[in-house]
């Protein structure tokens, strides 16, 4: 018989049509491994796989994408220049934190009369009426909330009946009926008009301070128009305000039938800008379609782009359009009108980042502010959200980390090495969380926002302080538990985890929950109960939408709202036994997916010969992984156990192993597996294993290592 080890016993490696990995190597420019990773795992769309062999600023998308950002603009404009009092409310969360930072920056940078609010204590999640009132009596006029306010209705009703304006930039799941807010930028909403939803409060946030950046060009509310003349007779436009795609314009002038009056293109270009690329050609072949008798005033680009980008002084848009990077992608950019928009769009960002260092500094700060919320709101890693933390990660390899983040990098021991979203996810974001599950968001606010460099050295110690305390917390939580967890989930058929207790802490609530689903891998509800109120935190496994999940008990809650992994919910002591009640009956209704924790995927087999450092350039096109994009998994055979060593005391023992993979060895680190040391495995075995090929950073130095997920006897 076969021996394993660990948990994991089938080895899946989905089978693929090598035609389809020749075809990425060869339009993309791969190697074969990494071709053939991205078809094993489904990713072989061209507007999908950008997001992975491209890093560029260029590629996120235009905040003017959001319906209605223009608006949020413009009442953001008209209250600097009456110099009225803004506030930002926030939430105290790591997604919640960053976004108050980024915007409320921006807001000190543009001369505002700004302040911020966090909520404090026991307060509950979002906007509160008592912060409402408060900013009212202040004489205060506009509220913009980040990172939510999207189910607050109640509250920014009071808070249009006492004056004052809302904005709401939010990326929670909207309820069936919205607030009343004078503007509501949030991509989950069906008009919201952004093309990706699944972007982090703080993205959101951020995509607010870049638009107002924007608003200080030149170019902001400008109504450009690009032409061109294709095949000598098709004329083409397309309209842009603020660098976003607006209206288009194509006709074929060649049959004759077709007059310019009856076209409707004179009226198209009414009152617009006109751009093109290379002007005599243009003229020319306006000339020959419609006579001298019409003039049409053009703006040549090209050689005004030529002193930004050099390499397009001759460049044709016949030309463009065959190299550009986005055609690649994406074959509806293969058009000459695209390519114009591309490079015209490029061309007046490289511009303004010129003229503006300021601007450039304050983008890549805020990007690591971003990837923070990215990581700590477990936001897939997929399309913009990759740029955001590449671009991040990338400064801060750079040793340009912004104020704030180096401190805490300091005492971590983070600096000097290659930090990954790992990195942020262990260490980073549990510290910066801790403030606010006891109470005090404001520190880790503070350490973003205060100038002098002692005092963040102070706020950082206090955190890190408020991070071991916070530890404690958890686990003298945790252990209240006792066998609860696995009664709960026989009581609920083993589809659901419910566990209430009065002494949990309420800023560890979540994160009693997120154990729960690691322990039964179920959907799971943690609840503590203050003064009289009921506060629960739902964390999500195999497949459940966590605000579907709380919908479908009805208008029973204080408030509600969250992502569908994760809500948060409060209740008066009548509705907890409304929810108590009606709670089996929504669990019986519950669908999960198949339990796949007896299985690991493998993303390439390797020959011994290919196990080596090379193998870090694929790891490193995959970063960073995070939700909907795990580590990769190598699996080798016949390795040979040239020693091994059990790590760690008590209940979690680990095991250190030598292997021996064609002519190299390689430590080998295997999590909790400590037991299986000369009981299952020992010197001088041959093993086939499945691995992660990580970094090692210890005392200064970096390593390769294997990080095992299974393992077995060779055949």
């Amino acid at each position: 018989m076969t021996r394993y080890g660990g948990d994991l016993k089938s080895w899946n490696k989905k089978e693929i049509q090598k035609e389809t990995a020749f075809a990425l190597r060869d339009k993309f420019g791969l190697d074969l491994l990494e071709a053939s990773i991205f078809a094993r795992r489904g990713i072989t769309d061209g507007g999908e796989l950008l997001y992975y062999l491209e890093d560029n600023e260029r590629f996120m998308r235009n905040p003017f994408c959001f319906s209605q950002m223009e608006d949020a603009v413009d009442r953001i404009l008209s209250a600097l220049e009456e110099g009225e009092k803004i506030l930002i409310f926030g939430d105290r969360d790591v997604d919640g934190i960053t976004a108050t930072v980024v915007l409320y920056e921006q807001l000190k940078r543009m001369g505002a009369d700004v302040s911020y609010r966090l909520p404090r204590g026991d307060d509950a999640y979002g906007v509160s009426l008592d912060a409402v009132e408060e900013f009212a009596k202040n004489y205060g006029t506009l509220l913009i909330t980040v990172d939510c306010g999207i189910s607050n209705n109640v509250e920014i009703q009071r808070a249009q009946e006492l004056g004052i304006s809302v904005i709401v930039t939010d990326h929670h799941n909207p309820p069936e009926t919205i607030p009343p807010a004078d503007v509501i930028i949030n991509p989950k909403c069906k008009d919201s008009g952004y093309p990706f939803s699944d972007i982090s409060g703080c993205a959101v946030a951020f995509k607010l301070a870049q638009a107002l950046r924007f608003s200080q060009t030149e170019l902001y509310k400008e109504d450009l128009c690009l032409l061109n003349v294709r095949d000598e007779s098709v004329v083409e436009c397309l309209k842009l305000r603020n660098l976003s795609r607006g209206k288009s314009f194509e006709k074929d002038f060649s049959s004759g039938t077709l007059s310019l009056s009856s076209s409707g293109l004179l009226d198209f270009l009414r009152g617009e800008q006109i751009f093109v690329w290379d002007a005599p050609k243009v003229s020319q072949a306006l000339k020959d379609l419609f006579g001298t008798s019409v003039e049409f005033n053009l703006f040549d680009v090209r050689p005004e782009a030529a002193k930004i980008i050099p390499s397009l002084s001759r460049a044709s848009l016949e030309k463009l359009s065959s190299v550009s990077k986005f055609a690649k992608y994406c074959a509806q950019e293969g058009t000459e009108m695209s390519a114009f928009f591309n490079v015209f769009v490029t061309y007046l960002e490289k511009k303004m980042e010129k003229s503006s260092a300021a601007r450039s500094l304050a983008n890549e700060r805020d990007l690591q502010l971003v990837a923070l919320s990215v990581f700590s709101d477990i936001m897939p890693l997929k399309d913009e959200n990759r740029i955001f933390a590449r671009r991040a990660l990338d400064a801060i390899n750079k040793a340009r980390v912004r104020p704030g983040l180096v401190e805490l990098f300091s005492r971590q021991g983070l600096l000097g090495k290659r930090v990954c979203g790992r990195d942020l996810g262990w260490n980073v974001i549990p510290a910066l969380n801790a403030a606010g599950r006891l109470g005090t968001p404001e520190d880790s606010l503070r350490l973003f926002l205060e100038e002098d460099p002692a005092a963040r050295e102070s706020y950082a110690e206090k955190i890190l302080s408020q991070n071991e305390e916070r530890k404690k917390l958890e686990n003298s939580s945790w252990e209240l538990l006792g066998g609860r967890p696995e009664r709960s989930l026989e009581k609920f058929g083993g589809k659901f985890c419910l566990v209430v207790e009065e002494k949990i802490n309420r800023g560890v609530v979540g994160r009693i929950a997120a154990k729960l689903v690691q322990r039964v891998n179920v959907p799971a509800i943690a609840m503590t109960k203050i003064d009289g109120v009921y506060v629960g935190s739902m964390r999500t496994a195999r497949g459940v939408n966590c605000t579907d999940f709380l919908d479908s008990f009805g208008d029973i809650y204080i408030n509600h709202g969250g992502h569908s992994g994760a809500a948060g919910f409060s209740l008066t002591a009548q509705n907890f036994e409304v929810f108590q009640q009606k709670l089996p009956a929504v669990v019986q209704g519950l669908s999960l997916n198949d339990d796949e924790k007896e299985a690991v995927d493998i993303d390439a087999e390797l020959t011994p010969q290919y196990v080596n450092d090379g193998l870090l350039k694929v790891v490193d096109r995959f970063e960073p992984y995070g939700n909907e994009n795990p580590e990769l998994v190598f699996m080798t055979r016949g390795a040979k156990i040239a020693g091994g060593q059990i790590l760690g005391r008590g209940e979690r023992q680990h095991l250190k192993l030598y292997l021996e993979i064609g002519k190299l060895k390689w430590p080998a680190l295997w999590w909790d597996q400590g037991a299986l040391w000369k009981t299952q495995f020992n010197e001088g075995d041959l093993i086939d294993i499945a691995f992660n090929f990580q970094r090692n950073f210890f005392n200064g130095h970096e390593e390769m290592q294997l990080t095992l997920l299974a393992a077995r006897e060779s055949c």
